[in-house]
């Protein structure tokens, strides 16, 4: 057997199966990092957080309350988080695996969020688009009533 395959059977995955959990634990990143740091239900909190991070003469403080406003930097934590829950590694057995596992897992939570990020502009944009489509179409409506 050689230095790879040991490895591999050593974790019990494969690196096929390794790769799928890395990219089905990227979906949980993702999504708590995206709505902690976007979505509606957590604006107050992260308002606060804005404005202490804004106020605060402390440079630990500051930075602290930014993790909580910036997808990238919070998805670090979340990803940490679902390391300690999951106990995935990758490519190594042992606490090697840890540590491309997490790097690993930010990375492709970040793509899903850019991702994510594109089909909400892109929506946004069309639906902008339709409005003004519509708008047009009623002022000619409007003109040939006239």
């Amino acid at each position: 057997m050689d230095v790879w395959s040991e490895r591999w059977h050593q974790t019990g995955m494969t690196l096929g199966i390794q790769v799928v959990w890395l990219l089905l634990l990227g979906i949980p990143v993702a999504c708590i990092a995206w709505t902690v740091t976007h979505e509606e239900v957590f604006r107050e909190p992260r308002s606060y957080c804005e404005r202490e991070c804004a106020r605060s003469k402390s440079f630990v403080r500051r930075k602290f309350f930014y993790l909580f406003t910036c997808e990238y930097c919070f998805s670090h934590y979340v990803a940490g988080g679902i390391l300690v829950i999951t106990r995935f590694k990758l490519l190594f057995p042992d606490w090697r695996g840890y540590l491309v596992a997490f790097f690993s897992l930010v990375w492709v939570a970040n793509q899903y969020m850019s991702v994510y990020n594109r089909l909400r502009l892109d929506i946004k944009h069309e639906q902008v688009e339709i409005k003004a489509d519509e708008k047009n179409v009623k002022k000619l409506d409007d003109r040939k009533a006239a």
